[in-house]
């Protein structure tokens, strides 16, 4: 068996028509996005043939890149009851696939992962995708937001679990909040 990379993160954004997912590996705090997709499954009629396809191609997409750690974006409530547990649905088979493969895993409120890194746990996928570009240093494509999601989901576990410091080497900042901290004279009442 290959040897698992534990400073690689697996994100995950679980839907039932269309799965988002993005692997990054950390260096120190250095992040390199290593791939990131979607799983179509709408072309599928039977929610039960979802659920099989989504633990199939995941297991097939940790034995490839070899991650140690799932990041996967947890349900929220809405108002549709039967789409919500379709969704819970899809997120319980995509915890079993990493963890029958050995992942560690760790969900995240779609609010927490959008504060993680935006620092508005309200901002819009298009402002999520943006800021992923600034903090990778490169364009991300948005056109699947499910998959950028997942990567926000990745990175979010990186921030949370590695002490990182929001100020970036060139005296950058990521989020509004870091600046506001390190200057609070600048706030305004």
């Amino acid at each position: 068996m290959k040897r698992v990379k534990h400073d690689r993160i697996l994100g995950l954004d679980p839907g039932t028509n269309i799965l988002g997912y993005a692997i990054i590996d950390r260096y120190d705090q250095e992040l390199r996005l290593i791939q990131m997709g979607v799983l179509n499954l709408s072309k599928l009629d039977n929610h039960q043939d979802k659920l099989k396809e989504i633990f199939l191609q995941l297991q097939e997409i940790i034995e490839t890149y070899l991650p140690g750690i799932m990041a996967i974006e947890a349900p929220f409530y809405g108002k549709n009851v039967q789409s919500m547990l379709k969704l819970g649905r899809a997120q319980g088979v995509a915890m079993a696939a990493g963890m029958t493969m050995g992942l560690a895993i760790q969900e995240f409120s779609p609010k927490k992962i959008k504060q993680s890194v935006t620092g508005n746990g309200n901002a819009s996928k298009e402002q999520v995708a943006a800021m992923l570009s600034h903090i990778l240093k490169r364009p991300i494509q948005n056109e699947a937001l499910d998959a950028t999601d997942a990567l926000a989901a990745a990175i979010c576990y990186h921030q949370q679990n590695s002490g990182n410091q929001l100020q970036e080497s060139n005296g950058s900042y990521r989020d509004w909040s870091a600046y506001i901290k390190d200057n609070p004279h600048k706030k305004r009442s």
